[in-house]
């Protein structure tokens, strides 16, 4: 537990206050959640490294400094409601829920689903819904969302997913171009019209199911 501390001390310290994370909830959200929980076992000695991390079948945990930062854009307050999209084994779920008032974490693998489970009851957090289901559908049943929340990269946001941010919503993505560069994006609503922002480069692996669509060549 002690050397988990300092390892989650030393990841705000020399990853995000440098990438200018200043936001004090976000800061906070970082501190009180145990990542080491939210990774395979033999991978809990580097939990808090600044890379992707492998769940397994093509999976990944975000690197926490692009968490991080794209939940300080998010602005997420008290009052939100939130969808997180690919939420894997939940870290990105639960730090959301630290920041906002309920969390619905879409995730359409079993066992993904599963383990994230365990690490929230580990939490004691209980605004946190997973639900599991086809990823690129997102969850109309508890939409319109507030916030919505991409735990991996994507070529481009389905309109299903975007027809799911209210008004006034944000969601937060990195998103590839067919170049392979990702850039980390902020949408917002504003009067029906969804408009968007380049945050910064994130080199954030691909969500399985959001690749891009295969093209004809003659």
């Amino acid at each position: 537990m002690t050397e988990f501390r300092a390892a989650r001390a030393h990841m705000i310290e020399s990853q995000l206050r440098p990438s200018k994370v200043v936001d004090a909830r976000v800061l906070d959200a970082f501190a009180g959640i145990r990542r080491e929980l939210f990774v395979p076992e033999r991978l809990r000695a580097v939990a808090y490294i600044d890379k992707d991390l492998p769940l397994g079948g093509g999976r990944y945990l975000m690197e926490p400094m692009v968490v991080a930062r794209l939940l300080q854009a998010g602005a997420v307050k008290r009052t939100d409601t939130a969808l997180v999209i690919g939420a894997g084994t939940g870290f990105e779920a639960a730090l959301t829920a630290t920041l906002a008032k309920s969390v619905v974490a879409l995730e359409e693998n079993p066992e993904l689903a599963r383990r994230g489970r365990e690490a929230l009851v580990e939490h004691s957090i209980a605004s946190v819904s997973f639900v599991e289901g086809p990823l690129p559908e997102g969850y109309r049943p508890r939409s319109p969302y507030d916030v919505i929340l991409f735990c991996g990269a994507v070529v481009e946001v389905p309109s299903e997913i975007n027809s799911q941010l209210a008004e006034g919503g944000r969601l937060l993505a990195v998103v590839k171009s067919t170049n392979g560069i990702g850039r980390a994006t902020l949408k917002r609503r504003t009067g029906g019209v969804i408009a968007q922002r380049v945050l910064f480069d994130a080199a954030t692996p691909l969500l399985p199911g959001f690749l891009s669509k295969p093209t004809f060549v003659f």
